[in-house]
């Protein structure tokens, strides 16, 4: 009868509890708006994020403890944590807003964040900035002045007391658009014919810390091969701040999160200056394949600016596992003894090798494969399944014993590979035969000279040897019997006789049968 198995695979599936609560990047996000922001204008986004899957980390945001006024400046998207300028602002009515932001989960675990907005003020229409001051020696009407300034600036002149003109602001100021102007300035008295001459004033738009760091790309994607030096670098993330000098100088950092149980310092590290992000230890894909970590970029502003971005880093895997043996059980020496019927049929399952391998995609690919075997033609395995079969009818003359030695491979490069019954157990089959050999022959030796001790020793079937005495027959057991006077002994007789080697209580026995017959 055929011998027949099947295999299952049992995958268990750990359901999730809803044991964590949003955690927000930071307790405290900042931001200073300037008051002609337009609307629409993403002012912070606030990010929380959960340890929990499915519903259970799924993360809305609601705004609290916020006043009437800042609900119609302020608006909140409740699933990306953006905070937008929806109404006009007015430095002079409100020059800082004060809110709370709710980050909730699915089945209603909560926690809260602090956003402070400053508004800045801006220099206003109708600003002075400079004071022009024009003098002419001629007298009466040659010593009348008028000034005028090109066309172009958002600045005008405004007459003052006598010879003196305030220059001043006829629209906003934006420093990141436009930083310095150059005003040219040109006088005109009223003889005749007028003369006239022209000055030209360099002005300065000085910054105010009114732009975070906004990041060249909206998220960053990191990858890394597994058993990775210490100290490779992974990616490089970059911040631009249009505002000058200390308030445009950005620094990052990571924000403080756990992977996998342990601080994302012991991870990742990012350069403050440059961005770029280091691994601090060798990643192993069997443990884990990716995870997130935020990166803030904060300017020198006071107070400063930030933003942050999430860094997403994936662990690529390498052929560094070999394929395991499930079946046979690895215990031992990898033997799989398997009875089948003399009448197997070709085709017969006889059994199957069970393999896994811990690496993934063509890795793991295993393959099953006989490098030996008793009789090369008899047996056959599955490629991918392991399936051993026979390959034709067994028959009387095949051998009753037959070895298999059976490889698994996987599809790495370079490949690697674990036999079920490797060189190793060769060698102690081949040890212990050697050593069955030898106590075989020491055995066969002592049961020679055994022997010829028994053969030594029918020589003196009447005499009992103790060491080196002789007992006279005499002493002999009345079971045995004398040859009478005709020298013909008148039937067959079992004699015992005992040897020793000097010791009373150690005899070895054996039956001598003698056959005696009559002669004239």
């Amino acid at each position: 009868m055929d011998f027949q198995t099947g295999t299952a695979t049992v995958h268990v599936t750990v359901l999730d509890a809803n044991d964590n609560a949003p955690v927000f990047s930071q307790t405290v996000y900042n931001a200073i708006l300037p008051e002609n922001s337009p609307l629409d204008t993403v002012v912070v986004t606030v990010v929380a994020t959960d340890a929990d899957e499915g519903l259970n980390g799924d993360v809305t945001y609601e705004l609290s403890r916020i006043s009437e006024t800042g609900r119609r400046v302020f608006a909140l998207n409740h699933n990306t944590g953006e905070i937008k300028i929806i109404g006009p602002l007015d430095f002079e009515k409100v020059s800082i807003y004060e809110m709370r932001v709710d980050a909730k989960d699915g089945y209603g675990l909560t926690s809260d964040s602090k956003v402070i907005i400053e508004i800045s003020d801006n220099v206003s229409p109708g600003t002075e900035v400079g004071i022009i001051n024009v003098q002419d020696r001629d007298s009466e009407n040659n010593r009348q002045v008028r000034c005028s300034i090109q066309q172009g600036v958002p600045f005008k002149l405004v007459p003052s007391i006598k010879n003196y003109y305030s220059l001043v602001t006829t629209g906003q100021l934006d420093r990141e658009l436009v930083s310095d102007y150059n005003i040219t300035i040109t006088a005109t008295d009223e003889g005749s014919p007028p003369l006239s001459s022209s000055k030209t004033v360099q002005l300065s738009v000085a910054d105010i810390n009114d732009n975070p760091p906004v990041f060249e790309e909206q998220s960053y994607s990191a990858y890394v091969t597994e058993n990775n030096k210490p100290g490779s670098t992974l990616c490089s993330v970059t911040a631009r701040d249009p505002d000058w000098r200390q308030n445009g100088t950005v620094i990052y950092s990571l924000l403080p999160v756990e992977v996998n149980g342990a601080p994302v310092s012991s991870y990742l590290s990012v350069n403050g200056d440059t961005g770029v992000i280091h691994a601090v230890r060798s990643f192993d894909y069997e443990q884990f394949r990716s995870f997130k970590v935020h990166v803030m970029a904060r300017d020198n502003g006071s107070p400063p600016l930030s933003s942050n971005v999430t860094v997403s880093v994936f662990i690529s895997d390498v052929n560094d596992n070999s394929p395991q043996i499930l079946y046979p059980a690895p215990e031992g020496n990898y033997f799989m003894t398997e009875l089948v019927p003399k009448a197997a049929h070709g085709g017969s399952l006889v059994s199957k090798v069970i393999a896994v391998d811990a690496d993934s995609g063509q890795n793991a690919w295993l393959s099953y494969h006989i490098v030996k075997s008793t009789d090369p033609g008899l047996f056959t395995i599955g490629l991918h399944s392991g399936e051993i079969r026979t390959q034709r009818d067994i028959s009387e003359s095949d051998s009753m014993k037959q070895n298999l030695i059976v490889a698994v491979k996987d599809n790495g490069q370079p490949s690697l590979s674990d036999i079920s019954y490797d060189e190793k157990n060769s060698k102690l089959t081949s040890y212990l035969i050697i050593a069955l050999v030898s106590v075989s022959t020491f055995f066969l030796t002592f049961i020679i000279i055994i022997l010829g001790v028994r053969f030594c020793r029918r020589r003196k079937p009447r005499l009992l040897f103790d060491g080196a005495v002789a007992i006279p027959s005499a002493y002999l057991p009345p079971n045995y019997a004398d040859v009478d006077g005709t020298g013909t002994l008148r039937s067959a007789y079992n004699y015992d006789a005992y040897l020793t080697t000097g010791s009373r209580t150690s005899d070895f026995k054996f039956a001598l049968l003698l056959h005696f017959s009559s002669s004239a």
